[in-house]
């Protein structure tokens, strides 16, 4: 990652943003562009902000944050394909907070298409509706869109700067600009004269870009190859700098105590924890406390020590209640997200039945939730890692009574996001604990504590699943899922507003599998469980794939046949991509539907975010515990950009959805949350984990995300490999409570 001071101080400043003796470049596919964050200085023009080339060389400004999805090593490699410069030599900063980094993939995704099915017109239709992210700032990193956004954008940002430098050598050298050529970072004349990119960046700055071609995959130098990762140096050596390893010149620690029910503070006594050595301030938030002291662990050990007297809770008293709601929402209209055949007509076959249930999760990131801030009065600068800069921007502005424009978000490394940093408060906190002592940063640190029992859970769910099977073959399914809106609640905490339209997402995983089934419906209840819910790692998909595969994986053993064969039946010629990656899964694990003593496999299909993944997971009998062996996966990213990348994030995807499988819960009594660290909220562990074998396949004409597809349907494979090998069906989460996994 490129130094800030140095940057800084030599091209542009975040916040003034100055491009200073070179030429910023970019594109947009609208007329109307957004305001344009870099300002120009010194007669150098300030085009679209993503591609910097000055004396210093090119530096990428980066829109979506590096939370170790692989996007400083991507989005480097998109550029240098068109730019022809070494792709080790492009320095990466990530943007500041503003309308021009939009994420133009994330809206037009919400449409209630079926993905699997989007041809040309219904793509252009995203496009148009992703274009309303310029209006609403949408800056934001999830929703396994960075790559997805940045496929052709990048690519023409690169593009367009090396055709304007052409143009301007060709000026400069009275040629025809059909007569040069470009590599490694120079104008190439056919006398063999070389001009470098930063000799040419003043004269560029002045040319309207023209509209490029961009070059064909068999001229890729560095796409779809695995390169180095360009974070791992710095991760490895501890040298990067994540939010809770920022330092400033006379910075404070804080850390902050809040309701474990959510509600209010009444009252509190603090003259114990002010005298504790260390301690200079304890700040009353009104809903909550905060303690400034000489570091971040004798804070948290002060904020213990103050006694309050906190109110009850507004949302569900307990973990029994909030299920009671949750079933209830079975009682209103649903939203029927997918209706093809009759599944009101009786069908001739062996009727199946099943209801599942998964608990509430916690994002549980390995960093806790931290925020630098630093109020001067008139201005507001904050470091942090976060998924949306511009919310950042624009709450803390108005919790500390600012305009946003004054206010700087500087995004740091994430030691996890998974949605949870798509949220403000952390930040927002950090604002008004700056505020208390102006002029002074403070660092404001939540204890394990805290972050776990104060998060924007995975919400509960609900499914309730009818099918029949005849002949062997599916030909009736009729879901439906009862949870709380992950998407609601979000919506209304980011914009103020509830959105509009049906609620796709809670239905993903369910209604938007490739399956032929000729009697398919599925339906949708939002639940009223007031507990605070948000986008967790694959958000809906990741209970909707559990229980439909394993509903699916229930039919198949209903008919007699194999669930492989089964599921490829259901599928039939519905979406191709899809059906070769369950081939694919097959053959790699060397499926035959038999298992001996003492082990268990089971096959689960999701389709999330595009992309379909299909996963085995095997698992063995270790002196009556079950202990997991391994897993195959395949998938199809349509392009698959980095293969390294796409593996690291299958793996991690499944890792993460097996520790919820197995181990996830998040229970309530008396109204607050009662887990609090990783010792009552497991994770797999190294000697726990099983080995991986991934396969990556490109057939599908659309590149898609990877970040968050391999976590549904490794849940749902591991349930099935659960029956397999115990001849029980698991149809409640998490597992633990009801079979003995190896610890």
């Amino acid at each position: 990652m490129a130094s800030l001071k140095k940057i800084a101080r030599r091209t542009f400043l975040i916040g003034s943003a100055a491009v200073v003796g070179g030429v910023a470049f970019g594109v947009y596919k609208l007329e109307q562009d957004p305001k344009n964050p870099l300002v120009s200085r010194e007669g150098a023009t300030a085009l679209n902000p993503f591609v910097i080339i000055n004396e210093d060389g090119v530096t990428l400004i980066a829109p979506r944050a590096e939370m170790g999805q692989g996007v400083h090593t991507t989005l480097p490699a998109l550029i240098a394909e068109e730019l022809d410069v070494a792709w080790q030599d492009i320095r990466v900063m990530h943007g500041p907070g503003a309308a021009a980094y939009y994420n133009g993939a994330l809206l037009g995704k919400a449409l209630p298409f079926l993905d699997y099915k989007v041809g040309p017109i219904k793509e252009d239709m995203r496009q148009f509706v992703g274009q309303a992210g310029k209006l609403l700032s949408l800056q934001v990193t999830g929703g396994s869109t960075s790559t997805a956004d940045a496929y052709e954008r990048f690519r023409e940002a690169g593009a367009t700067a090396r055709e304007t430098l052409k143009l301007a050598a060709a000026k400069r050298l009275g040629v025809d600009v059909s007569s040069l050529k470009t590599e490694n970072g120079n104008v190439i004349a056919p006398d063999g004269t070389l001009l470098s990119y930063a000799s040419l960046a003043v004269e560029a700055a002045q040319i309207e870009p023209p509209k490029v071609e961009l070059r064909p995959a068999s001229d890729w130098k560095y796409l779809g190859k695995s390169m180095p990762r360009t974070d791992m140096i710095g991760k490895s050596t501890g040298t990067a700098t994540f939010g809770v390893d920022v330092r400033l010149e006379g910075m404070k620690f804080a850390t902050v105590r809040m309701s474990p029910k959510r509600g209010k503070m009444l009252s509190f006594d603090a003259s114990d924890a002010i005298l504790m050595d260390g301690v200079e301030q304890i700040i009353d938030l009104g809903d909550g406390i905060a303690v400034i002291g000489s570091n971040t662990w004798l804070c948290i050990q002060a904020a213990e020590a103050v006694e309050i007297v906190w109110d009850d809770a507004t949302h569900s008293q307990s973990t029994e209640n909030a299920f009671a709601q949750i079933e209830a929402a079975f009682g209103t209209e649903a939203d029927i997200t997918r209706d093809e055949g009759n599944v009101e007509k009786a069908q001739d076959g062996i009727e199946v039945t099943a209801e599942y249930r998964v608990p509430y999760l916690a994002h549980a990131t390995m960093e806790p939730l931290n925020a630098t801030a630093l109020y001067t009065g008139d201005a507001l600068t904050i470091w942090c890692g976060n998924q949306g800069p511009v919310l950042v921007q624009r709450n803390a502005a108005a919790a500390v009574g600012l305009d946003a424009s004054q206010v700087t978000v500087n995004t740091t490394l994430m030691g996890g996001g998974f949605g949870r940093r798509g949220e403000t408060d952390f930040a927002v906190i950090a604002a008004r604990v700056a505020r208390e002592v102006p002029d002074v940063p403070v660092q404001v640190t939540w204890s394990r504590e805290e972050d776990m029992r104060h998060d924007f859970y995975r919400p509960a769910a609900i499914g309730r699943y009818r099918g029949v099977v005849k002949d062997g073959a599916a030909v009736l399914l009729d879901g439906r899922v009862a949870a709380p809106s992950a998407s609601q609640q979000a919506m209304k905490r980011w914009m103020g507003q509830d959105p509009v339209g049906p609620d796709k997402e809670l239905g993903a995983g369910g209604f938007d599998q490739p399956y032929a089934i000729p009697n398919y419906r599925f339906g949708t209840h939002i639940a009223d469980a007031r507990l605070p819910v948000g986008f967790w790692r694959s958000v809906s998909a990741s209970f909707n794939g559990f229980m439909f595969d394993s509903f699916m994986d229930e039919m198949a053993h209903a008919a007699g046949t194999d669930p492989l064969a089964f599921r490829l039946a259901a599928m039939g010629n519905e979406h191709e991509p899809s059906r070769k990656v369950l081939e694919k899964v097959g053959e790699m694990c060397g499926w035959t539907g038999q298992t001996p003593q003492g082990v268990g496999r089971g096959v689960a299909f999701t389709s999330s975010f595009e992309t379909p993944v299909a996963t085995v997971v095997e698992i063995v009998d270790q002196g009556g515990k079950i202990r997991l062996n391994k897993v195959w996966m395949a998938c199809d990213v349509g392009v698959a950009l980095d293969p390294s990348i796409i593996k690291a994030q299958l793996t991690g995807g499944a890792i993460f959805g097996l520790s919820a499988a197995i181990f996830g819960e998040i229970t309530i009594a008396e109204g607050a949350v009662e887990q609090s660290n990783f010792y009552d909220y497991e994770l797999l562990r190294m000697h726990t984990a099983p080995s991986f074998e991934v396969e990556i396949l490109q057939n599908k004409p659309i590149v898609s995300g990877i970040g968050e597809p391999g976590t549904p349907p490794s849940i749902a494979a591991l349930a099935n490999a659960v029956f397999d090998l115990t001849g029980e069906r698991p149809r409640e989460l998490p597992l633990v409570k009801s079979f003995d996994f190896l610890a």
